[in-house]
Formats: structure tokens, C-alpha cells, sequence
């Protein structure tokens, strides 16, 4: 018979990574990962992602493994990981960033990208298409990502990720970079956007051009005010690059003042409100999914009040890009722990109203 507290322990295995130096994290992690059996499940509390670590485990080992965090935005971090058996042969491991918020997704993959070696990969599931990580890798790291979509579709974007040569990556101060040459030009405004509201406060990203992007930087002045610096750093016949900034917002956090990204200057009277749609109470995955489902089902003219845990401006841009020209969006709450937001379709298509969006020339 097993001593009590060895039964225990088997039934409710738990690992605490918190109080680990970084360079303990690792080989812990994998040494308790290594003594489970397939099925076991084991609870990790961590003070920082493992993500990476888990996905290089797959990779090292050759051992499937699934995790999801109970609370995927609380610290410290607490995830159930289910462990597998053997990955059969050429099967990649897998890692499903649905339940993360925007920014850690990028993070933790950057990084897992960034410890490939050549011909070793991932597959990556997302509950939307990632396409604008494969322009984030290939602008940072060069011509070394093979990407492949295995699935799209309601039940998740599932992508195998490659990298098939030595990456050219430098360290440096920059978050992430694009090289916007190589990103289609309905795609660039919406893609930039869309990372640039994921870096940090004093985090910088930098912007490769063929000239001086200037449109972009009205359009950046007119969204974002004076809270970013924009340094250009080389200016060559064919190639500039731009350094933006994202600096401290100078306004008070809980101001109410609409000065985000809007589609209608006055969308409350284009759409009639049909309902108030909380997804604060749900997984970041089943947010997305549900508020694509409410503004499918609307008639032009109609319209909800999203109402959120933070600043939904990632939504925006997705919306920006994806939807047609009825789109609306307009901020009617910006809290602390509470974003209202209107998001509908007008009547018209909104071709006679100003854009906001100007056409940028690169």
C-alpha cells in the first residue's frame, strides 16, 4: 500500500515554479514533466509564461502535451498540463494560445520562434487567422518561416510553423518590426495597428518602408495623440526605417473622452441598439467567437453595446480589416475593469463620411 501522502500527491500532483530562478524554471519543469505517466495531469503555478518552456519540451522529448490556465489573465499563474504520450514520427507539438490575451500570444510566440533551431517547428492554434505573425517573424527574423495552414474555420486556425534555416534575428531595443514591403497593402494599416496596441508602454516598434510613411504618421497622431515618439532611423532611396515609440498616455486612465479608434462620428444615431453583450465573465477565445456571432446576425441599421474588461481596440482593427464599409464603432465608456462599446452596422455604407483611414502610398 502507498503512504498516504504519495496517494495524495498522485491524485493531485502540483508544481510551484514562483519562487525558481529563471534558470531553474526550465529543467524543473521538464523533470517533472518527464516522471509523469500518459493521462496524468499536473497543476504548475507560475510567476511568468511557460509557454515556451512547454512547447520546447514537446520539441526536446518528443511528448505530447496540453495545458490551459484557469485564469488565463491572473497572477500568478495557475494551468492544468495534461500530459501525452510520444509525438509519432514528424508530428510537431502543439500550442493553443486561444484562452491568452493578444500580447502574451505574441510574446510567448516571438520567443518560441526565436529558440528554433533549423527544421524544427510548432503547430500553432488561434481562434482567428495569424497571418500578421507571419509578416511580425519573417520582417524580424528573414526568409526562414515555412508556414502551412492545416485548418480554418469556427473551430480554431490551426498552422504549422517552421523554420528552415538560421535565423538572422539580432537583439536589440525593438518590441517587434515589420517590413511593410512585404505585407499586401490592404493588410498594412490594419496589421501595424493591431500589434502596435499589444507593445508596452516605452516599448518600441520599428516600421520598414520604401519612404518615409507619412500618411501612417497622421493617421498615428490622429489615434493616438502625443503618446508615441516617431524617430526616423535610415533614409535610403528605397528603404526607410522608422522607430515608433509608445510613450506614457499623458490623459487620465479613467476618462471617459473618446479617443480611440471610430468608424462614425456619430454611430449611436446610424444603428438602433438591439442588446448589451458582457464578455467579462468569459475566456478571451469565447469572446471573439460570441461578438462575431452577434454582429453577423445584425440587419443594416442595428447595432450592441459590447461591454469589456479592457480596451477591445485589437477587435477594432480586426473589424477594420475584415468587415465591409457599414461597419461602425464607437467608444461610449473607457473605466478601469469596464469598456462600453458600439458596434454596428449603418444603413449606408458610409462611403460620403470622411475616413479615417487615408490611403497611404506604401
Amino acid at each position: 500500500m502507498l503512504p498516504a501522502g504519495r496517494n495524495t500527491i498522485e491524485m493531485s500532483p502540483s508544481l510551484t515554479l514562483t519562487s525558481r530562478p529563471e534558470d531553474e524554471y526550465r529543467q524543473v519543469l521538464f523533470e517533472a514533466l518527464t516522471d509523469a505517466e500518459p493521462g496524468d495531469e499536473l497543476e504548475v503555478v507560475a510567476d511568468r509564461d511557460v509557454d515556451t518552456h512547454l512547447v520546447r519540451y514537446q520539441i526536446d522529448r518528443g511528448r505530447a502535451v496540453k495545458w490551459e490556465y484557469e485564469h488565463p489573465n491572473e497572477e500568478p499563474r495557475k494551468l492544468q498540463v495534461t500530459v501525452g504520450g510520444p509525438l509519432a514520427d514528424g508530428e510537431l507539438g502543439t500550442i493553443d494560445v486561444r484562452d491568452l490575451k493578444p500580447q502574451r500570444r505574441h510574446e510567448a510566440l516571438l520567443d518560441i520562434f526565436d529558440e528554433l533551431a533549423p527544421d524544427e517547428g510548432f503547430v500553432l492554434v488561434n481562434d482567428h487567422d495569424p497571418k500578421p505573425l507571419y509578416y511580425e517573424i519573417q520582417s524580424m527574423h528573414g526568409e526562414v518561416i515555412d508556414w502551412e495552414y492545416e485548418s480554418r474555420g469556427a473551430d480554431g486556425w490551426r498552422v504549422k510553423i517552421e523554420k528552415t534555416a538560421q535565423s538572422k534575428h539580432t537583439d536589440d531595443d525593438v518590441v517587434t518590426r515589420y517590413d511593410v514591403r512585404e505585407i499586401p497593402k490592404q493588410e498594412r494599416h490594419p496589421t501595424i495597428h493591431h500589434r502596435y496596441g499589444m507593445i508596452p508602454a516605452g516599448g518600441t516598434m520599428e516600421l520598414i518602408a520604401p519612404h518615409e510613411p507619412r500618411p501612417l504618421k497622421q493617421e498615428f497622431r490622429r489615434r493616438y495623440g502625443d503618446s508615441f515618439t516617431w524617430n526616423i532611423v535610415e533614409d535610403e532611396p528605397g528603404r526607410c526605417r522608422v522607430q515608433v515609440t509608445k510613450e506614457e498616455a499623458d490623459k487620465d486612465t479613467n476618462s471617459t473622452e473618446d479617443t480611440g479608434p471610430r468608424a462614425s462620428s456619430s454611430t449611436d444615431e446610424a444603428v438602433d441598439i438591439t442588446e448589451e453583450l458582457d464578455v467579462r465573465d468569459l475566456p478571451p477565445a469565447r469572446r471573439h467567437e460570441l461578438i462575431y456571432e452577434r454582429y453577423a446576425g445584425l440587419d443594416r441599421g442595428e447595432g450592441f453595446i459590447l461591454v469589456n474588461d479592457h480596451d477591445p481596440k485589437p477587435l477594432y482593427h480586426q473589424f477594420d480589416a475584415e468587415a465591409g464599409p457599414e461597419f461602425r464603432w464607437e467608444y461610449r465608456q473607457k473605466d478601469r475593469g469596464e469598456f462600453r462599446v458600439i458596434i454596428g452596422k449603418a444603413d449606408r455604407d458610409g462611403s460620403d463620411v470622411a475616413s479615417e483611414e487615408p490611403e497611404a502610398p506604401f
